[in-house]
């Protein structure tokens, strides 16, 4: 592949790198994704079913470009006082994430964040050609309000990222870190994003930077229906930030990037979120599972947010990898020696994790 890559007339910055891409094995239990496994409640289900079938009645016309129906419904969901008009979705919070760095970035502008994190993050960079800078964190992958403040005045980066809970480690940022590296952006007026993936399953008492919006016209809070919601086939990602932002990235969307079937099951699920979101206190369960079941064998888990656990301890990822996948379940290696990543699932598929770890352990 890369022989014929070569013959094409390809960026020269992109030479040489990969596309982003887990492992997709069909295996008994699958937990290398951070999906939620847990199935999609049957009301659910029947109003996916009966909302598609009316928008199938408009597929000849355009969709809503401006989705103003499902922005209404978002801004609902997410609360804190915010308007349809400051809220923007896209095809997942990659999509939304790139709509960003189309419009606050570009040739000769820096992304900054702090490895290790969101792998998607350089990749999103680098196709939208923004230089991107990997500030490093603590040795045990915590990072300190004065540290990230530093950071970002050194570098002074066009745009933060902040991935709370981090993925792959799982632990949410206190405020105190959100707001030092706002104020660390004043003088070079830059874009602060504050990725919320995994909010819906963070501990008690963590708190969202969307109560740090008021007043804050350059912190965007993106989202997903992917995890909580068990929409990671339908690929809706959105962001709540000031009006002047949504208004900024209309002038990078493509036309009509949301389709009508995509505006129509999002919709359905959050008029349903009661039962798709009972499914969230199961997950936080099978986590904490996980976390006292990692202990127990030697590991050593971080403290998680999400619906992941992050676990150090590992004496040999790739042997551990496979031994897993040998016994039918499926982990994640984010490549850093002696750490590995698994998805908190269903009480049956944690359960068949932890088993299968003891085995292998024992």
């Amino acid at each position: 592949m890369q022989e014929l890559l070569d013959l094409l007339p390809l960026r020269d910055d992109l030479r040489g790198k990969s596309a982003y891409g887990a492992p997709q094995i069909d295996v008994p239990v699958q937990l290398n994704t951070n999906e939620n496994t847990h199935p999609v409640p049957q009301d659910v289900q029947d109003a996916v079913v009966k909302y598609a079938a009316a928008a199938a009645a408009t597929m000849n016309r355009y969709p809503d470009r401006e989705f103003v129906e499902l922005r209404e419904a978002l801004a609902l969901y997410l609360g804190h006082d915010l308007t349809k008009e400051q809220i923007w979705a896209a095809n997942g919070s990659n999509e939304v994430l790139q709509q960003i760095m189309q419009a606050f970035g570009g040739p000769g502008r820096k992304v900054l964040s702090f490895a290790p994190t969101y792998s998607m993050y350089p990749i999103l960079a680098s196709g939208t050609n923004n230089e991107y800078i990997a500030a490093p964190r603590a040795e045990d992958f915590s990072l300190s309000p004065e540290h990230a403040a530093e950071q970002v005045r050194l570098h002074q980066p066009h745009i933060v990222l902040l991935c709370s809970p981090n993925n792959p480690t799982g632990t949410a940022l206190g405020l105190d870190v959100v707001e030092a590296v706002y104020e660390a952006t004043e003088s070079s007026n830059s874009i602060v994003v504050v990725d919320e993936a995994y909010a819906e399953f963070a501990l008690a008492g963590t708190e969202s930077a969307l109560n740090m919006l008021q007043g804050r016209p350059r912190l965007i809070v993106t989202r997903t229906m992917s995890k909580a919601f068990a929409m990671a086939g339908v690929r809706l990602g959105y962001l709540a930030a000031a009006t002047e932002v949504t208004a900024a990235l209309r002038l990078v969307r493509l036309p009509y990037h949301l389709s009508v079937m995509t505006q129509a099951t999002a919709l359905a699920a959050l008029r349903h979120s009661g039962s798709l979101l009972a499914n969230v206190e199961d997950i936080k369960r099978q986590r904490d599972r996980i976390v006292t079941g990692l202990s127990s064998l030697g590991f050593t888990p971080a403290v998680s947010d999400s619906n992941f656990v992050f676990f150090g301890g590992v004496e040999d990822n790739k042997q551990l990898f496979e031994s897993l996948l040998a016994k039918g379940v499926l982990i994640r290696d984010v490549g850093i020696e002696g750490f590995m990543r698994v998805t908190a699932g269903t009480e049956a598929e944690t359960t068949r994790f932890l088993e299968a770890l003891a085995e292998i352990v024992g």
